[in-house]
């Protein structure tokens, strides 16, 4: 019996899908290799009366993803509230040190991903873009969006972008309880 010597490469993805404001874009400058673009998004979670929020720092991805988040760039930063519904991928932390303020020398933790995908993007509750359903997004079940009640919700603090705390390239080591 002979076996296959070509396979087929298979990926397993992780993807995680949430609804949550933009902030902080930005092209990021590398030494070595092309720049990109990034930006910030405070992920809603929690019933609608009492939100709270994740932040992610995301790597944007892919030519759509990045044609969309541009479009948001001037809303962004006139500090009008962009909500947008997303898709990031490959999520990791990154953990530094505080190097300033009242937490100086503290550890802390960033969740990093990369954004993938936009299904839809209001501003200042204004419904400026809707992606079109793709034949992979009928596989996903369906799901009341709850934007709508968080959209008319009064006015509450929304997450601002703020400054990145300055980072060291020391590893930081947390006080984690081994097993």
């Amino acid at each position: 019996m002979t076996q296959n010597t070509s396979e087929e490469l298979k990926y397993f993805d992780l993807h995680t899908r949430g609804i949550g404001y933009l902030n902080r874009i930005r092209e990021v400058q590398v030494r070595r290799g092309p720049g990109f673009m990034a930006c910030d998004i405070a992920a809603l979670y929690g019933p609608a009366d009492a939100v709270q929020y994740t932040r992610f720092d995301c790597k944007v991805t892919g030519a759509e993803a990045e044609r969309l988040v541009r479009r948001c760039w001037d809303a962004v930063n006139a500090q009008k509230k962009v909500l947008v519904a997303f898709r990031i991928s490959d999520l990791w932390v990154d953990p530094f040190l505080y190097e300033k303020g009242e937490r100086a020398g503290q550890p802390g933790a960033s969740l990093k991903a990369r954004l993938l995908y936009l299904g839809w993007i209001k501003i200042d509750g204004q419904l400026v873009y809707k992606a079109e359903p793709r034949p992979g997004d009928a596989a996903e079940p369906a799901r009341p969006e709850p934007a709508e009640a968080i959209a008319q919700q009064p006015e509450q603090s929304t997450p601002a972008s703020s400054p990145k705390p300055k980072r060291s390239r020391s590893s930081a080591k947390t006080n984690a309880a081994t097993p």
